[in-house]
């Protein structure tokens, strides 16, 4: 990384001397100014909450363009992707910064089907919670405790230990996300199969039960990969931020995808779809389509409390484009599962209708995101609407891996230490 000839300069109206500070020029997207030396020389910090304006680490992985509603994973838009690769495809991309030629996903492809087995003391791990224990609650100990099981990955300074722990979370994940809803509905948990592919596997694991086999349906399989797909990676949010952070600290790889999926957990950050969901059975229940007009006139109205879940998003300020993916899924899976005229689905189809047409939506540039599609198809393959945060992390894990290994990789990588603004008392002395 080299700065630009551009500088910028941090004067001070109270006659301070002034600060230039140097300004780096990515690839694409906007400039960034280098504060790292701003409290040697100025004594004084940046205040960022939220960390909406600061660039913490440089990267290669994911870019977003919430201007223009863009999705690149190294380079490839998320629309070409998700068109032409599968799942898999897109591992070995995020992992290994090129799509793979057909040997190369063969090998890969061959390489994950046989890590999915994970130990049997696991199972015994998961008797010790509570059976309606949610299941991200199940999932977060469950990867957490992968680092007392493969002692031999643990070495972060090893570079082979890093990409066999990679491998190890991609290919056990799917068997921990079933595992954990098998144990909520009292069911045998069902043992990985080599001859189905990644997402046929996952499905089969969810659905199978030792007296009757799972036979995977192309378009739900299509479907559910699609979803694996669009939530891979997407840069630096709160649940990559924070397995950066906690990463940083030298911790092993499976401690720091633990702390990922923590986060994730949050209704703000990966519950989304399952609140969204929410939303609409509210609707439904208080008259569904016919009562939507006196839901929109809630949501406009500040004073109400009621929220618009499922539209909108933190970086996109134009249309999500996972979420034009998604709206294409949705459809085709609805129409193979003959699910077209469920009133649930008929409400969502409605309100996306009134969103997209309502000038005060669109002012606002309300779209619907790809939560708002990606919990109708997980509700209409059958997946409960407590398992759809578990199935995004799910997805999310090979980004949150590789960024995690990006960043151990980084010769300017420390251990993250944000500063504050203190605003409690000033030095006292205790008085007894």
């Amino acid at each position: 990384m080299q700065p630009s000839n551009k500088k910028a300069t941090l004067s001070f109206s109270d006659g301070s001397p002034s600060v230039d500070l140097p300004v780096y020029k990515g690839t694409l997207g906007p400039d960034v100014v280098d504060i790292r030396a701003l409290y040697h020389d100025a004594h004084v910090f940046m205040y960022d909450p939220g960390f909406l304006s600061t660039a913490a680490c440089q990267s290669s992985i994911t870019f977003i363009d919430g201007e223009k509603g863009r999705l690149l994973y190294r380079g490839y838009p998320i629309e070409q992707l998700a068109k032409t690769c599968d799942f898999m495809d897109i591992c070995y991309l995020i992992l290994n910064g090129d799509l793979p030629d057909a040997k190369q996903k063969a090998a890969f492809d061959s390489l994950v089907t046989h890590h999915t087995m994970v130990n049997e003391q696991m199972h015994v791990f998961l008797r010790g919670f509570r059976r309606d224990a949610h299941p991200m609650a199940i999932l977060t100990g469950l990867v957490g405790a992968l680092s007392a099981f493969y002692h031999d990955s643990t070495d972060i300074t090893n570079p082979r230990h890093r990409e066999v722990s990679a491998i190890r979370l991609i290919a056990k994940m799917p068997t921990l996300v079933a595992m954990a809803y098998k144990h909520s509905i009292g069911e045998p948990y069902i043992y990985p199969k080599n001859d189905l592919s990644y997402t046929g596997n996952f499905l089969r694991m969810m659905f199978a039960t030792p007296c009757e086999d799972y036979q995977v349906n192309d378009v739900v399989e299509r479907a559910l990969d699609r979803i694996f797909v669009l939530h891979a990676d997407h840069e630096q949010n709160a649940s990559t931020s924070t397995v950066r952070l906690c990463g940083s600290s030298g911790t092993n790889p499976f401690a720091a995808i633990a702390a990922g999926v923590a986060c994730l957990w949050g209704p703000a950050h990966g519950g989304a779809n399952e609140a969204c969901l929410h939303m609409l059975e509210q609707i439904q229940a208080r008259g569904g389509v016919d009562k939507l007009g006196e839901f929109i006139k809630q949501v406009k109205d500040k004073s109400s409390g009621v929220r618009l879940m499922g539209f909108g998003h933190r970086v996109y300020k134009n249309y999500d484009p996972r979420a034009k993916l998604m709206q294409q899924t949705c459809k085709e899976v609805l129409a193979a599962l003959g699910l077209e005229n469920d009133p649930l689905f008929k409400l969502a189809m409605a309100l996306e209708h009134i969103a997209l047409e309502d000038p005060y939506f669109i002012d606002r540039k309300l779209y619907p995101n790809v939560d708002f599609y990606s919990g109708i198809v997980q509700r209409a393959i059958g997946i409960p609407r407590s398992l759809f945060t578990a199935i995004f992390a799910l997805a999310r894990t090979v980004g949150w891996i590789a960024q995690w290994n990006e960043m151990l990789s980084d010769p300017e990588y420390k251990i993250g230490r944000p500063r504050q603004l203190y605003m409690g008392h000033a030095v006292r002395d205790v008085k007894r």
